[in-house]
């Protein structure tokens, strides 16, 4: 079992979109049953609640549902739990990296690096601009998660 996590700042925007993408197109790829999906936030603020409703709305009109997902905080033991640990922003980055046990540091990447089309770095947090920021995001998560499954596949299954 090969096993994901994304990491934003709050856990309602972004990584629960990218958990929600990824989580479809593996899904779709009959690839269920050996690739785990979740996501975390590097803060506290939003513990036990859903997605941003303009997330999820934008998700849902692309036919994914976040609704069931709930958000919670990146723990050092996630290291330990997970293959990819997959970072929206350079400042997500860095805290990981300040957080992640000592040998574990290759867990840790750009989301967008497996992107190379995209001509961002990050992925822009959507939760202070208006609704079509979330349909450019929900672009380039879709994107990278096609890059990442693909990194999966050759490396890991």
């Amino acid at each position: 079992m090969v096993s994901v996590l994304f990491v934003c700042l709050g856990n309602i925007c972004r990584s629960p979109t990218a958990e929600g993408v990824f989580r479809h197109l593996v899904a779709n790829e009959g690839l269920a049953d050996r690739i785990r999906v979740d996501s975390a936030g590097m803060g506290s603020w939003h513990i036990g609640q859903p997605p941003d409703k303009r997330a999820q709305g934008a998700a849902w009109r692309r036919g994914i549902d976040l609704s069931k997902q709930r958000g919670r905080q990146t723990k050092p033991q996630d290291f330990e739990r997970f293959d990819y640990v997959i970072a929206m922003d350079r400042a997500n980055f860095a805290s990981l990296k300040s957080i992640c046990p000592k040998g574990h540091e290759r867990r840790i990447h750009m989301f967008l690096d497996f992107a190379p089309d995209v001509p961002e770095s990050e992925v822009p947090d959507p939760y202070y601009g208006g609704p079509g920021g979330f349909d450019v995001v929900l672009d380039m998560i879709e994107a990278a998660s096609k890059g990442l499954l693909e990194d999966i596949r050759k490396t890991q299954l």
